[in-house]
């Protein structure tokens, strides 16, 4: 079986069953059935953002303690599946109990035991900061989402070098000893940190589709550039509308996708051809806009002029 993508013009089309050779692997269906199918130690790395059990068209709302056991298993057959050099990214935000008056469950911290129990250690907690979404009421508007980025031992991949961002200060030289007076900073930039602003994908967002939650490319470009080589297996076990495999191709990675609801899957499959034709259009990753000072979008129209 084969999923072709519905661009006009184009004959390609990518498997749906798993081979170590296929560039990219689509599968309609249950994230857990093709785990199943994958030998041992195929995943180099695991970029996701799961359903967050709020009800959405995609998912089925279930009891909170089920949900978490849910992703329990689908986190340890990930964790059967990934070599010993590779890392999970696990991308998640709050889960809200809309019947007992909007209480906040933070996901990450309900299922940091699935990845500790199973041995794997967190190299980082990213805090990923966006400035737009909904406007809450009754507690402070939530305006991050979290990684929990764990590997499975201590010897994995990390390359920091192409993910560094412009250092604040580049001009900057050491004051005292032996390099006084020579440039401090590093050439290429510094280290991002774990706490990353970069805008969500909204209305006006030059990759929205019709998916409510997607996350954005350069999100997911840090995490595949930073913790896989070239020609490495990048899977997403809910992979949506394609974000994780769009960027596995835009930077020569080999991928693996799973979705079970059909026109995401098709959606995935045009994202995925584009961005192996260096087609796909997508914000880079680069400082958030700032309106210059006195312009229409800075000025208070509530306060008068004195």
């Amino acid at each position: 079986m084969s999923i072709q993508s519905n661009l006009t013009n184009t004959n390609l089309i990518f498997p749906t069953t798993f081979n170590e050779e296929n560039r990219v692997t689509l599968f309609h269906g249950d994230c857990e059935v093709f785990l199943n199918s994958l030998p041992p130690s195929s995943l180099q790395l695991v970029v996701t953002s799961p359903p967050y059990n709020v009800g959405k068209e995609y998912e089925t709302n279930m009891p909170f303690n089920e949900y978490i056991e849910w992703q329990d298993k689908i986190i340890g057959l990930c964790v059967d599946k990934l070599k010993d050099q590779g890392s999970i990214c696990w991308q998640v935000g709050n889960y809200i109990d809309r019947k007992n008056k909007n209480e906040v469950f933070p996901l990450d911290i309900y299922l940091y035991n699935s990845f500790k129990s199973r041995g794997m250690q967190l190299r980082n907690r990213i805090i990923w900061h966006f400035g737009h979404g909904l406007h809450a009421n009754n507690r402070f508007s939530g305006r991050y989402e979290t990684i929990l980025w764990f590997t499975k031992t201590d010897d994995y991949v990390f390359n920091l070098d192409p993910v560094r961002v412009p250092q604040k200060y580049p001009g900057k030289k050491a004051y005292k000893g032996e390099k006084a007076g020579q440039y401090s900073s590093n050439p290429l930039g510094k280290n991002p940190s774990d706490v990353w602003e970069i805008p969500n994908v909204k209305s006006n967002h030059i990759e929205k589709t019709e998916h409510p939650c997607q996350f954005p490319i350069s999100l997911v470009n840090r995490l595949i550039t930073s913790m896989s080589n070239e020609n490495d297996l990048v899977f997403d076990p809910f992979m949506g509308v394609g974000t994780t495999l769009a960027a596995s191709a835009l930077n020569n990675r080999r991928s693996a996708g799973c979705e079970i609801h059909r026109p995401y899957l098709d959606i995935a499959a045009t994202r995925v051809k584009k961005a192996l034709n260096n087609e796909l259009s997508f914000r880079e990753d680069k400082p958030v806009y700032e309106p210059p000072a006195g312009s229409g979008l800075t000025q208070n129209p509530f306060i008068l002029e004195q």
